[in-house]
């Protein structure tokens, strides 16, 4: 499900058609759909995603730090290995598409969740999370560090980025399942698949 990331993020990289307002309004409206799906539907449900999305929401609730600011906190480093494989322009998008997302979620974080119902959470928080990452992606940006990492690992090691990603996300759903529960564990990973899904769906759209 990783194979059509790379291609966005290396291509917008080196695409010398760029257009900073396209991007910086369609990287909003992502930013926006991924504040609403985790403040609105899974972190107040205890449903996390993969990843530093994910990884956010898990000390988000031992620590009670937002989790947008935790987002923007823990991608910093991988951002910068970024800059390095992907350019300055992935760089700026990425921390401006990390900064909106940080203010987003701390304005929506006093609202109580939409709904407890299992699966309109699964469904609805995983739509609204992939659609909003997608779009992120297809304009030349990230909010996953580890992406990040597993595009350079990849590139180096006997791994695919969908090893990589498979074997960082193995170990962040068997940590909630400590922290949460096996049936919050199992949620979470019903709307990874559907987020991830739905990221795929967006990016294979021409």
């Amino acid at each position: 499900m990783y194979r059509n990331r790379v291609p966005y993020y290396l291509g917008q990289s080196r695409n010398g058609t760029f257009s900073a307002f396209k991007n910086g309004l369609i990287i909003i409206l992502g930013a926006t759909l991924v504040a609403v799906s985790l403040q609105l539907f899974l972190v107040k449900n205890y449903v996390i995603d993969g990843g530093i999305v994910g990884l956010s929401i898990l000390l988000s609730h031992v620590f009670h730090v937002d989790v947008g600011a935790l987002i923007l906190l823990l991608n910093l480093p991988f951002l910068a290995a970024g800059f390095f494989f992907l350019g300055g322009r992935f760089l700026v998008l990425s921390l401006f598409a990390s900064s909106v997302l940080a203010g987003e979620t701390y304005i929506l974080a006093p609202f109580e969740e939409v709904t407890n119902h299992p699966l309109l959470i699964i469904i609805l928080g995983g739509l609204l999370l992939g659609t909003g990452v997608g779009l992120i992606i297809r304009f030349g940006a990230c909010l996953d560090g580890t992406e990040v990492l597993a595009i350079i690992f990849s590139e180096r090691l006997p791994f695919t980025i969908g090893q990589c990603i498979l074997i960082m996300n193995t170990l962040l759903f068997g940590s909630s399942v400590f922290l949460f529960g096996l049936t919050e564990a199992a949620y979470s990973l019903a709307t990874f698949l559907v987020a991830y899904k739905t990221i795929d769906t967006i990016l294979m759209k021409t």
